[in-house]
Formats: C-alpha cells, sequence, structure tokens
C-alpha cells in the first residue's frame, strides 16, 4: 500500500467496516467499503479473538472486492474504554555535532518523554507532542533543522488496558492484516468531525454505537475528556423484542424503518405491520408506540452521559453537542437531545458517495486522521509503533489522569469548564414535524443493501 492509500478498521460491537480510501490533494476518496456483522464482540471489547477474527476478515474481504485492492496494512481505532490521558515530557542532549536537531533526535525525547512507571496491565497506545523546547525557546512546533543544545518535548499520553489492546492486535494479525497504527477513536473522530471553532472553544461529540455510547470533550483542539455507557443501540433493539415479543432481527428491521427517537415526532395514525411470536398474523403496531420503546432507552443514556459531563460544568461549553454513530440516525434525535442537555444539537453525517450515514463516521475518521497527520506527529508515533511499555509501578494514580471506565460514574477531567449556558433549547422540539416525510426518513432502509 502507497503512502496516500489508507485502510481504516471500526471493530463495533453490531458491525465490522472498513473503509479504502485515497488521499488525494488533502481529498479523501473513498474507493470501497466493507459491512458485516460483527462476532466475538461485547460493548466494543473483543471477548473472542476467533471470532472477532473471522467478522474482520469477511469485511475486509468485501472492501477488497469493491475496491480491486488488496488490503495489508489498516488503521484500527481503539475504543475510550478506560482509556487514560497524562501529561508527559522528555529531554535530551542534542546527538550531532553541528547540534542541529534531526528526526533521531525527535525520536530520542519522544522515547524520553514515554518513560513512565505504569502499571503492568497497562501500555501506552499514543503519544501526543503539544511543543517542543530548545534551549529553553518554548512553542516550537517542529525542531527539525534548529540549531541547540538541549531538545524537550511537552505533550500527553494516552494509555489503555494491554488486554483490549492486545486482543485487538491479535484478532487483526490472525485476519492475516498489519495493524499499522492504532488510533484513539474519540481523538480521530474529534479531528474530523468538528470544524476549527468548535475544537477550540469546545464541543461534546458524543458517539451512539451499537454495543456502547461514548461522550467526549475537545477544547483548545485537544481530547480533554471521555466518558462511556455500556448501553448503545443494540439494547434498543433488545428493548422492542421484549416488549414487543418479537425476534431481534425483526426488532431490528423495524428499528431502521420506522422508528423515531422522540416519541413526540412520531405518529399516532401511521401503523405497521410486525411478526409476533405466537401469532399467526402479524400485529399491527403505531410509530408512536415503536418510538416510546425506543425514547424510554435513549433517554436514559443521556441521562447517565448528561450527570458525567455536569459534573464538569461540560454542558457550558459554546460548541454545544454534535452526534454520530448509528443509533444518531434515527429522527428526531436531535430535537430529543438538545431538551435533555439543554445546548445545542447537530447530527454528524459524512459527505462521502456511499457514506451518507452516521455509522461511517469512525472509519472514515480513522483514515482521515491518519492522512492528516504532520511529519511530525508521524515521526512522534514511529517512535511508538511496536514498542510497549509497562514498568511496575505502586503510585496512586494521578487525579489529572482522564479516567474512562463502563461501570464507573466518578469521570475525572483535568480541565472544569465554565461558561455561559446556551438558551434555553425547549422550544426547539417539534421542528421534525415540520420537515417533509422524505427528509424525515432519509435514512430509512440504509443498511438493506448490506445485511439483507
Amino acid at each position: 500500500m502507497n503512502s496516500e492509500m489508507y485502510v481504516g478498521l471500526d471493530i463495533g460491537t453490531t458491525s465490522i467496516k472498513v473503509i479504502v480510501a485515497e488521499n488525494v490533494k488533502g481529498q479523501m476518496n473513498v474507493l470501497g467499503l466493507g459491512n458485516e456483522r460483527s462476532d466475538g464482540i461485547d460493548r466494543g471489547i473483543i471477548v473472542d479473538i476467533d471470532k472477532a477474527s473471522e467478522s474482520i476478515r469477511r469485511a475486509v474481504d468485501q472492501a477488497e472486492e469493491k475496491s480491486g485492492i488488496q488490503i495489508n496494512d489498516v488503521i484500527v481505532g481503539i475504543p475510550a474504554n478506560q482509556l487514560k490521558i497524562e501529561p508527559c515530557s522528555g529531554m535530551v542532549a542534542i546527538s550531532d555535532q553541528s547540534r542541529e536537531i534531526s528526526n533521531a533526535d525527535v525520536k530520542n525525547v519522544t522515547v524520553s518523554a514515554m518513560i513512565k512507571n505504569l502499571p503492568p496491565e497497562r501500555e501506552i497506545v499514543d503519544t501526543l507532542p503539544d511543543e517542543f523546547v530548545v534551549d529553553g525557546f518554548d512553542g516550537i512546533k517542529d525542531p527539525r533543522g534548529m540549531v541547540g543544545v538541549r531538545l524537550e518535548m511537552k505533550g500527553r499520553i494516552i494509555t489503555g488496558p494491554k488486554t483490549i489492546i492486545h486482543n485487538i492486535r491479535k484478532s487483526v494479525i490472525q485476519a492475516g492484516l498489519n495493524p499499522s497504527s492504532i488510533i484513539n477513536s474519540p481523538l480521530a473522530q474529534g479531528k474530523t468531525i468538528l470544524d476549527d471553532g468548535e475544537q477550540d472553544f469546545g464541543t461534546i461529540l458524543i458517539d451512539m454505537g451499537g454495543g456502547q455510547t461514548t461522550a467526549s470533550i475537545i477544547h483548545d483542539h485537544q481530547l480533554k475528556f471521555t466518558t462511556v455507557d455500556s448501553e448503545g443501540g443494540e439494547y434498543i433493539t433488545k428493548d422492542i423484542s421484549v416488549v414487543l415479543n418479537t425476534s431481534v432481527e425483526s426488532s431490528e428491521k423495524v428499528k431502521r424503518d420506522y422508528g423515531f427517537a422522540d416519541a413526540l415526532e412520531a405518529s399516532e395514525s401511521n401503523e405497521f405491520p410486525i411478526e409476533v411470536v405466537g401469532q399467526s398474523q402479524p400485529v399491527k403496531l403505531s410509530e408512536k408506540y415503536l418510538a416510546e420503546i425506543i425514547q424510554a432507552r435513549i433517554d436514559q443514556i443521556f441521562n447517565r452521559i448528561a450527570k458525567s459531563l455536569s459534573s464538569i460544568s461540560a454542558l457550558d461549553l459554546p460548541g454545544g453537542i454534535v452526534l454520530t454513530g448509528g443509533v444518531a440516525a434515527l429522527p428526531g434525535i436531535s430535537e430529543l437531545a438538545a431538551d435533555r442537555f439543554n445546548s445545542n444539537v447537530r447530527v454528524y453525517i459524512p459527505n462521502q458517495m456511499g457514506l451518507r450515514h452516521p455509522s461511517f463516521s469512525l472509519p472514515l475518521s480513522l483514515v482521515t486522521y491518519r492522512a492528516n497527520m504532520s511529519e511530525i506527529q508521524v515521526l512522534v508515533r514511529s517512535s511508538l509503533e511496536g514498542k510497549i511499555i509497562s514498568e511496575d509501578s505502586n503510585d496512586v494514580e494521578d487525579d489529572s489522569f482522564i479516567q474512562n471506565d463502563v461501570s464507573d460514574d466518578d469521570m475525572q477531567s483535568d480541565e472544569v469548564y465554565d461558561k455561559n449556558k446556551n438558551a434555553d433549547s425547549k422550544n426547539k422540539r417539534g421542528i421534525m414535524s415540520k420537515f417533509k416525510s422524505g427528509a424525515k426518513n432519509k435514512w430509512r432502509g440504509f443498511y438493506k443493501d448490506f445485511f439483507e
């Protein structure tokens, strides 16, 4: 694969997505797509390597067939589960007699910054340079070619559980692929989905996937905080199945074809047939009743996310909230979120042909983020590739860590936000009722070609 070709791999709870894209003058052109049901994955975590690798292989085969390109290297997203972000710094003496800073010096100072007393169960996933300092002169983004005696790097490291990272690598390799880059999913999405102003002033990005929901904060162009709720679209499907006494397959179909996130936007008069266990004939059901089932679960997810975000005053950020992920395709989701979070809300949809659905935001973000990395970022990452640092440590965890735990409600962040609250958004509800029916159902049946 040449340097301008990128393959993004999204290992999700309900589906595996693969995107083959070519970077042409800064524009990502999608050449092929693979989308297969996933197996061996629970709440974003690989629990069966054999089954997961088989699912990955099927999705890759599909992408190869559509793109006509043999895939070897893939960019893999790692979920936010239990990721931590910690400040780091390193310093080295310039090695060359001319005192001119080279690629080797940048790699050496990066390795120096990564020397941490990590618990044995954790490893470094990524290193993010914020600035370099040459002989006391700070604010330098790329020190190569400069002359100095001492080089420092200040930035952040992202660490994750070894088990999660190992299972991802193992599954990808077992599928016959090389995980060339493992990238923090919330970081890639934030840098790709949010515009410059949103990244600068602060915005909440909520990825509503099949197995879990992840909320991230991007502020000052940096990932500041993440929190994970262990429920997603799969739980909505199961709710429909239990309440209506129908199969999971039928529940997923009616959710996609007739579902609304906000019951106020659904129609009482519009009915559809659904197969019910124990009934010889399909039963008629209203969109309104189905929406009430869906909204009940989404309300629970939003309430828990709001609790974590409110604890750090994140809901006051001027950038508001951006929704993405498969669940974000449900009509009425932005109106419901605006009401529950009392914030401005928009839904992100990729604009590439064939990918105009929120569920494709992550694999597209992976290839876009990797393609847009600067030379210095690539050089810093190269110091990490294949390197595992996991020294024993009895130190107490620093409160400046960003801690993410599916079962932990006490999320912490290294920054507290105090912005003026946005205007009351409750009056926004009902906007969907003004849309034409065609626009209201623009994502209906999107997956039929993939899964039927």
